[in-house]
């Protein structure tokens, strides 16, 4: 049970629950808004997709750097130098409605498109609680560690859509309205920060023993497992460019010019999709011990891809929403299981790249979709395309991972591949 492994964890994973509580939570506060907030600067879709790619596109390359030299340089550093890019992309785009400036800051910032985890910190984190709980223990924490993001992301959602509408009714500008967002966003960044300075040093990595395999072969970071890291995060890549298609962000859009769903309706769909998300993360847990890590991977994944592609079908809002709401009930079963799974294949002194390195491929892979999105969404016959493209994509990914990984078992399962 969660509550008797909670015990067991120090004050150092405490913070690290507690951050990811604050971080999603200011995730799901912005994703809501962002859209809104480029569109009320001027921006057509177009270039609101680009900007999209491009604040992705940054994430990937500051986190791969991040995580791969985590280990080396310290991970409180790295995580505290993450809160930092939180809060001053949010103080940016505060700052500056230019294109260019916001193209600059969300590029060299951490902003969240979607709602989901971007930048260093999962990275981290997940090398951090890996090393602390046992093999049995690691995909029930990994769920908790989802759940409570989602629920945090679900209550950002409801805050940042219900404080937007509620400034506008006291007669703010909607541009003004979602200011206020991106001020709650920078603040979230210096509470991180406030966090990861308490961090101790139980939660750096481990000195491991001479490898000379480590020495003459190392690739971020990767020794032994390279290769199936590598062929991790190329079908990683691919789920996450199908995500890309959807992100919070571009639904919430959707909604918004296919339904006139306004703010604060916005913000319960995405508060009730997130609560839905994150209890699918905890049974997660209970199914892999039954059928195996990649089998509930895949097996839930399926089903909820195509309910993804049924969403634009519906020809009301409610069923629409309906719909979506069935799709988030079972569509996070694969991430803590995925996240257990690369932990679990990998050498402990390979943890922080692993994650890294895939974490890195779907950001790769997620900030390629927007722009393609964005074209989609820029012309009206096409306005549901990202719905049919990310279901399809990822019905590809789930039948090519189990093709590939299904005798590729982690300790706990049997013995490793």
């Amino acid at each position: 049970m969660f509550t008797e492994s909670l015990g067991q964890l120090n004050r150092d994973c405490r913070l690290l629950f507690g951050a990811r509580v604050a971080r999603m939570f200011g995730y799901g506060f912005l994703a809501v808004v962002l859209v809104l907030y480029l569109a009320a600067l001027g921006y057509d879709a177009t270039r609101i997709g680009l900007l999209l790619t491009l604040t992705l596109m940054g994430d990937t390359a500051i986190s791969l750097w991040m995580s791969t030299q985590a280990d080396r340089y310290g991970r409180r550093r790295m995580l505290f130098l993450g809160s930092l890019l939180v809060l001053g992309a949010g103080l940016v785009f505060i700052a500056s409605g230019d294109f260019v400036v916001l193209l600059l800051a969300a590029t060299i910032g951490v902003i969240s498109p979607s709602g989901n985890e971007v930048g260093p910190f999962l990275a981290i984190e997940q090398s951090a609680l890996s090393q602390i709980v046992a093999d049995e223990q690691r995909t029930s924490i990994f769920a908790w560690y989802n759940l409570v993001g989602s629920f945090a992301t679900a209550a950002g959602s409801l805050a940042g859509g219900g404080l937007a509408t509620l400034g506008q009714q006291w007669g703010m500008t909607p541009l003004a309205s979602y200011r206020i967002v991106l001020a709650g966003y920078a603040l979230i960044g210096l509470v991180l920060a406030l966090l990861f300075r308490q961090l101790g040093p139980a939660v750096e990595a481990r000195p491991a023993p001479p490898n000379p395999r480590i020495a003459s072969g190392s690739r971020l970071g990767l020794h032994r497992s390279g290769g199936v890291v590598l062929r991790l995060a190329s079908l990683f890549a691919v789920d996450a460019f199908a995500g890309g298609f959807v992100l919070q962000s571009i639904v919430a859009y959707w909604f918004h010019v296919r339904f006139g769903a306004d703010e604060a309706m916005l913000g319960m769909i995405f508060f009730g999709a997130n609560l839905l998300a994150g209890m699918s993360a905890l049974a997660a847990s209970a199914i892999a011990s039954r059928i195996g890590l990649v089998n509930t991977m895949v097996f839930t994944h399926l089903p909820s891809n195509i309910l993804l592609m049924l969403v634009p079908l519906m020809p009301t809002m409610p069923l629409a929403i309906l719909v979506l709401l069935i799709r988030f009930s079972i569509s996070q079963m694969d991430v803590p299981t995925r996240q257990s799974y690369t932990m679990a294949i990998v050498s402990p002194d390979e943890r922080s790249a692993a994650a890294g390195v895939t974490g890195t491929a779907r950001t790769v892979g997620a900030s390629l979709a927007p722009v393609c999105a964005g074209l989609l969404l820029s012309n009206p016959a096409l306005m549901s395309g990202p719905f049919f493209v990310a279901g399809g994509l990822k019905i590809v990914y789930d039948l090519l991972l189990l093709a590939g990984f299904r005798g590729v078992k982690p300790p706990e399962e049997g013995p490793r591949a």
